[in-house]
């Protein structure tokens, strides 16, 4: 019975455990990061608290977000909605990967499920907490911390004369819809032209 008790007693604490450490990192802390910062944000837009949202970017993309409500009429609350990424229309956390950070400056890659791509995402740390800074690359501010593992993945492809094809992490449901690339199609005005030119002696 004894052995019973502290097994179920060992169970509990490992599944507490687990459930404090799914928890973000608080802004400032010394485990906040840009991935840290990103799952705060999705955590504020699945709770549509648009305070939250909006703490979790910088002052520049709060500008930008004030801008664009007046430019399009729109509320302040709609133009938060989504944090400015379609990374957030996932129903679960999505998968991150390749945290960057160089100095102030820092991008992680972030699974869009709605346009099956990796879309990667800036972070600023402002006021000693990892922000989103959406605003900053319109600003000119932002000065990115290297290529993601995506785009590197595509520049390698094409340096290898090959074509890349946006593929879902292993980890995603198999009924997500793989975006089909379309080819490039076949340079058809050198066909032409060439069709065109006069044969030698006519």
């Amino acid at each position: 019975m004894l052995r019973i008790l502290l097994c179920i007693t060992a169970l509990l604490c490992i599944a507490m455990t687990f459930s404090c450490s799914s928890a973000p990192a608080a802004p400032g802390s010394a485990s906040d990061s840009p991935t840290e910062a990103y799952k705060r944000l999705y955590l504020a837009v699945k709770a549509k608290n648009t305070d939250q949202i909006k703490a979790e970017m910088t002052k520049a993309t709060q500008q930008f977000a004030a801008a664009a409500a007046e430019k399009y009429k729109k509320p302040i609350e709609q133009v938060y909605e989504n944090g400015f990424t379609g990374t957030t229309f996932a129903a679960s956390m999505p998968p991150i990967r390749d945290e960057r950070v160089n100095g102030d400056m820092g991008a992680v890659e972030v699974w869009n499920s709605k346009d099956s791509r990796w879309e990667d995402l800036a972070f600023m740390k402002e006021d000693g907490a990892w922000k989103l800074a959406v605003g900053n690359i319109y600003q000119g501010s932002y000065k990115s911390p290297g290529p993601g593992r995506d785009q590197r993945e595509k520049m390698a492809a094409n340096a290898a004369g090959q074509h890349p094809v946006e593929m879902p992490p292993a980890n995603m449901n198999s009924n997500v819809n793989v975006v089909k690339v379309p080819m490039p199609a076949a340079n058809t005005r050198a066909t032409a032209n060439e069709n065109a030119k006069p044969k030698a002696g006519k």
